[in-house]
């Protein structure tokens, strides 16, 4: 037993039967657990019910674990249990844009977003001043050719291999991740992109967005998988324009809407708040 009490975020993911829920509280009550946080759902779509628990508790880790151990073999579940507020080992790509990484690294810095970012990966080193401005570690890494990007992706998996990352963070990192890397990542890779209504691809897509006078531009923040931009999404956020707007300010609030996107998708990510339900995200807010 451990001598103050401890605080884990615990989450649960299976079939939808009955008595989970009486039989997982009388797990945490045999752990002398108090439950200070509770939200579940169960999806109509899959059959699978989900839930997130934050629970105090005078046990120790392992002797929380081994109370869970049975509910979880019980119910074929896949579950995981963290401690509420530890930092998450982050890793983020950036190329020549930078605010979705400033936005990242002074929210780090300010203890705003529980995330330890031990390294800044770029194929240009644009963004350097930005990184060291924050104390943190910056690698670039030009990307010109097939081998260079088969170098600069092992170098990605040489890092998630060397600071033990949880979890990888595109910040405007404007290169097509190849299919073994999404695989290898698979579930814990997050990307950002602009939304406009209409889309708009290709250069200047902004100039795109003012000359068809759109009325809606936004962002959205999805995991990476094979299939480009087609991840589940995390988070979408929208904001008003009008005729009066430039180019260039359609772009600064766009940019503004991909941070501020990117950001609460990363927080929502930390906090262990985002279960995958197939092809979509179920999350506990």
């Amino acid at each position: 037993m451990s001598s103050s009490p401890s605080h884990f975020v615990v989450t649960f993911v299976c079939d939808d039967k009955p008595g989970i829920v009486h039989a997982v509280s009388g797990a945490i009550v045999q752990a002398q657990g108090n439950i200070t946080e509770s939200q579940q759902f169960s999806s109509e779509d899959t059959g699978r019910f989900f839930m997130r628990l934050q629970v105090e508790t005078t046990a120790d880790y392992e002797a929380f674990q081994g109370a869970l151990a049975p509910i979880i073999e019980r119910y074929a579940m896949t579950a995981e249990i963290n401690t509420v507020g530890r930092p998450l080992r982050t890793l983020v790509l950036a190329s020549t844009s930078g605010h979705c990484l400033t936005d990242l690294l002074v929210r780090q810095r300010d203890g705003h977003l529980t995330i330890e970012i031990p390294q800044v990966l770029s194929n240009h080193d644009t963004l350097k001043p930005v990184a060291d401005f924050y104390g943190v570690p910056f690698l670039s890494l030009a990307i010109t050719d097939a081998p260079s990007k088969t170098a600069f992706e092992s170098e990605v998996l040489a890092l998630v291999e060397e600071h033990d990352i949880e979890l990888v963070v595109l910040a405007r990192y404007m290169q097509v991740l190849s299919p073994e890397l999404c695989q290898a990542l698979e579930g814990r890779i997050i990307n950002i992109h602009h939304s406009f209504l209409p889309g708009f691809k290709g250069a200047n897509p902004y100039r795109q967005a003012h000359e068809r006078g759109v009325k809606l531009i936004g962002a959205t923040a999805h995991f990476v998988t094979t299939e480009l931009d087609e991840g589940p999404i995390i988070e979408q956020n929208v904001v008003r324009v009008d005729h009066s707007q430039s180019p260039e300010e359609l772009r600064a609030i766009g940019q503004d809407e991909e941070s501020r996107t990117l950001t609460q998708a990363v927080r929502w990510f930390a906090e262990h708040r985002i279960l995958l339900d197939g092809v979509r995200t179920i999350i506990f807010k």
